[in-house]
């Protein structure tokens, strides 16, 4: 008899989860208590509820959670400036651990034993739902079907849901890739996409126009900032999960937030993937305007030190460490003064900041000046600075030391 008596699993009601369903309750003769999260992904959720009763399940949770997504997970990592690896905004990253808090908190509210998820034991998911889980609740029990069962392939699944009565949706025209969607983005692996070499397929893109066939006519948008993160697009205050569907439509339809890349996983392997984060892509842009005006020198540049291992902690799974808190109590204290407009133009695939204003602006025009400064900053004062500065330069090069 099994030790495990009810599992909670992420459940999309597709051909995996729904294999995952009947071999959940077939192998571990527990009961499955399915939980689908709306996340922005541009699909109806409330089929899968359907879909679960069909296959005996009796406790379906279905939660709209795009607000919480965006108001605190999206916003955060903007704040932050995150990139990984020079290139990825972390649109699948940042919406795990999302959906490993929600399954815990399900787990907690029934009872469940241990929760279950339909990742592959090659790829980051896996980690991030399960340090996620672990973070939150140290004694949960987690099922990895894909790391137990010999099922290997689609036709594997389909071979099973023949032999166990599952029903399939057929869809027409099935995408030859794998994707993830979210509000912040959509991604795709897989197919031709396996040849680094390959160009991606036009109408493999959903959310976006090529730039080359975007308006001939730029779209210019104002955006507000409070502490960090946007409140108003163009006058207008927005929900934030309002704000990025928003950008997302605007910055899509001028061809912007494509991307094709080849990343380093966290298990090891190199994998290459395309994704399109338009309003992302805005966001980031406005986001280092409105903060080049408003943040010290030296704060801006130890947050733009600090980003590459927060980006890692995030890519990683990492979420709920003590290290990723301790980071974003840093970067929360420093966003207090970033607050303005940004004017942004977007033009065939193009993010152009034209404007910049703040009422908390270090931008000192009387300094900055080429004009006359009115004596403002005495121009003398660089010789010390620089000589204070050339210093250990001119020891060394006293003593012999070659610069070459």
């Amino acid at each position: 008899m099994s030790e495990i008596k009810k599992v909670v699993l992420a459940y999309s009601g597709g051909l995996d989860t729904s294999v995952i369903v009947k071999w959940l309750q077939e192998t571990y003769q527990c009961e499955v208590v399915t939980f689908t999260a709306d996340i922005g992904q541009g699909e109806e959720v409330e089929p899968a509820r359907a879909k679960a009763e069909a296959l005996g399940v009796e406790e379906i949770f279905i939660d709209d959670l795009q607000e919480e997504f965006v108001r605190d997970f999206v916003f955060p990592i903007f704040r932050a400036n995150t990139v990984y690896e020079g290139e990825y905004l972390l649109g699948t990253s940042i919406a795990r651990p999302l959906i490993a808090k929600r399954l815990i908190e399900i787990a907690n509210a029934t009872g469940a034993d241990a929760i279950s998820h339909g990742a592959t034991g090659k790829g980051n998911d896996q980690v991030r739902f399960e340090l996620g889980a672990y973070a939150l609740k140290p004694g949960i029990k987690v099922i990895a079907p894909w790391r137990e069962w010999d099922l290997s392939s689609r036709e594997t699944l389909l071979a099973y849901c023949d032999r166990h009565g599952i029903p399939v949706e057929k869809k027409k025209g099935k995408s030859p890739y794998s994707m993830d969607a979210n509000l912040l983005h959509i991604s795709y692996e897989g197919g031709i996409l396996e040849d680094p070499w390959a160009e991606p397929e036009e109408d493999m893109w959903r959310w976006s126009v090529a730039p080359e066939s975007a308006p001939d006519q730029p779209t210019n948008l104002e955006l507000t900032y409070a502490k960090g993160d946007i409140v108003a697009i163009n006058g207008e205050a927005m929900a934030p999960h309002l704000v990025l569907a928003t950008l997302n439509k605007i910055a899509g339809e001028n061809g912007v937030g494509r991307l094709d890349i080849v990343e380093n996983r966290y298990v090891g392997m190199k994998s290459r993937g395309c994704y399109e984060t338009p309003g992302g892509t805005v966001m980031l842009r406005a986001h280092r305007a409105i903060e080049s005006l408003t943040l010290d020198k030296e704060l801006a540049h130890l947050k733009d030190s600090l980003m590459p291992k927060y980006a890692e902690l995030i890519y990683n799974g990492y979420w709920w460490s003590p290290e990723r808190l301790a980071l974003q109590k840093l970067i929360d204290e420093s966003q207090e003064p970033v607050n303005g407009v940004v004017r942004v133009k977007l033009y065939k695939g193009n993010v152009t900041v034209t404007g910049r204003k703040s009422d908390q602006s270090l931008f000192d025009e009387g300094i900055a000046t080429f004009e006359d400064d009115g004596g403002v900053y005495n121009q003398r004062d660089a010789e010390g600075f620089i000589k204070l500065n050339a210093l250990r330069l001119r020891i060394a090069a006293d003593k012999g030391r070659s610069m070459k």
